[in-house]
């Protein structure tokens, strides 16, 4: 008898072993991705409440202009990646400035927000370093 191949059911478990490790490994590598792409959107945050900082030692106020405070101040600009940047001032001496997902392949992610005293949190209201927010992630 000639024994120089693989038999249907050799090939049959070779396939399973395969879709098995795909099952778990796409999964992985699509949630590693989306953190990788959310490191770009914590960095701008943290510029625009450096920037505005810096903004407001000159001047005493906070900006309401993302194009100044990054002409002057070296605020990122208002789509950075996969995130829109953008933010609200409240009066003088309060802002807070969000990034928020525009691309399908962030579509699962929600916005960050900061403000004018470096707190962090997420859509859902958790705030860093609780291992839940996504700023932790």
């Amino acid at each position: 008898m000639n024994n120089k191949g693989l038999t249907l059911i050799e090939l049959l478990a070779v396939v399973v072993i395969v879709a098995i490790l795909a099952a778990v490994a796409i999964p992985i590598y699509t949630g590693q991705m989306v953190r990788a792409r959310r490191a770009d959107a914590k960095t701008s945050l943290e510029q625009v409440r450096a920037a505005q900082e810096m903004r407001r030692a000159e001047y005493g106020s906070y900006s309401t202009d993302l194009a100044a405070l990054g002409t002057s101040w070296g605020a990122p600009a208002a789509r950075v990646g996969d995130y829109d940047i953008d933010f609200t001032v409240a009066n003088a001496n309060s802002f807070t400035a969000r990034a928020t997902p525009w691309t399908g392949r962030q579509q699962d992610d929600d916005p960050l927000y900061i403000n004018q005293d470096g707190s962090k949190w997420d859509e859902a209201g958790k705030y860093w370093p609780d291992s839940e927010s996504k700023w932790t992630k």
